[in-house]
């Protein structure tokens, strides 16, 4: 990350994808980093908000019903928990009245500091893990995605543009009172943001929206010598040129053809002053152990020198692959 050149290509995955067993040791020993993402630097509190869940099962599979209280009135969204993530079956948000409510939420955000977090749990990984902070998502991509769901979006775009572009700028302006205090914190990088789709989220709205607040977390990083990247898996090359000029550092999670429109080769083509912290293109999972083996080498050659490159996982692999697929990626690296 520092843009040095290492002994090999290091080899990264989440810390929710690896289950503590012999073959993960295995992994580690080799030279395996867990991307740790649970210890936050910064709590966020809402004193004047409430919420509660409850479990439930619907057509023989469990759900969550989360409920939100504020003094306007309540939201109500259902998720049902798919693995590491989860599916939004109900959204919070149900229509124009929920804007009051939802303005509240975001000014009612308190936020305290948590480092002695960081400290301890760095301690306690020692070399065996790296811990990574985290902005959150964008606002509009909170919006979009998590509060309203792409079809409620295009309706209120459309019809209430001033409303959500209201929820934007309050968070935008929450952000801000964000990034100076991660940026004081013991974590050496955070990412802001991601999963930006450019069939959904479009060229317009991601400079307008998006890159701007980049920018102005960045700078405050740069001030405190850390980094900021963002996790940006999907297909890449409408806005290669606007992440190029962006003040990001690192672009993580970055997956390279043939899932997504770039090669490895356009990306580190099309981003000079940036490394990538890439997934391993998940399409390839699929494929035979001596395939796995091969890409894995590829990658490497289209990276050198090599300081500008870390192999990641970051989207999970069939369960009765795992083990064989990251034991092909780690002799490659070693090799």
């Amino acid at each position: 990350m520092r843009g040095e050149i290492p002994d090999k290509t290091p080899f990264t995955i989440y810390e929710c994808m690896i289950p503590p067993c012999a073959v993960e040791r295995e992994l580690r020993n080799a030279g395996l980093c867990v991307v740790e993402r649970r210890v936050g630097v910064v709590a966020t509190h809402t004193p004047n908000v409430r919420h509660r869940s409850r479990n439930f099962t619907r057509d023989g599979a469990g759900h969550v019903e989360h409920v939100t209280e504020t003094p306007l009135g309540e939201l109500t969204s259902v998720e049902r928990p798919a693995g590491f993530t989860s599916w939004h079956i109900e959204h919070m948000f149900k229509g124009p009245e929920d804007y009051k409510r939802l303005l509240f939420i975001i000014g009612d955000r308190r936020y305290e500091t948590r480092y002695e977090n960081h400290v301890r749990a760095q301690e306690r990984w020692g070399g065996d893990a790296i811990l990574r902070a985290g902005i959150g998502l964008t606002p509009l991509h909170e919006i979009m995605v998590h509060w309203m769901g792409l079809e409620m979006f295009a309706i209120e775009w459309d019809e209430r543009r001033d409303e959500i572009e209201k929820l934007c700028n309050a968070m935008a302006a929450k952000h801000s009172e964000l990034y100076p205090l991660i940026a004081r914190s013991p974590a050496g990088h955070a990412n802001y943001g991601g999963n930006e789709v450019p069939e959904v989220m479009g060229l317009e709205r991601l400079r307008k929206f998006v890159i701007p607040l980049w920018n102005e977390a960045a700078a405050v990083f740069h001030e405190h010598g850390k980094q900021i990247g963002s996790h940006l898996d999907g297909n890449n090359r409408l806005w290669a040129k606007d992440v190029a000029e962006s003040g990001l550092d690192y672009v993580e999670a970055f997956t390279p053809s043939p899932d997504t429109d770039m090669t490895l080769s356009d990306a580190l083509a099309a981003w000079p002053g940036k490394f990538l912290w890439i997934n391993f293109p998940s399409s390839v999972h699929l494929r035979s152990i001596e395939e796995i083996e091969r890409t894995t080498r590829e990658l490497i050659e289209a990276a050198r020198p090599g300081n500008r490159f870390i192999m990641g996982i970051t989207e999970d692999i069939p369960e009765d692959r795992w083990q064989g697929n990251l034991q092909a990626i780690s002799r490659a690296v070693n090799e």
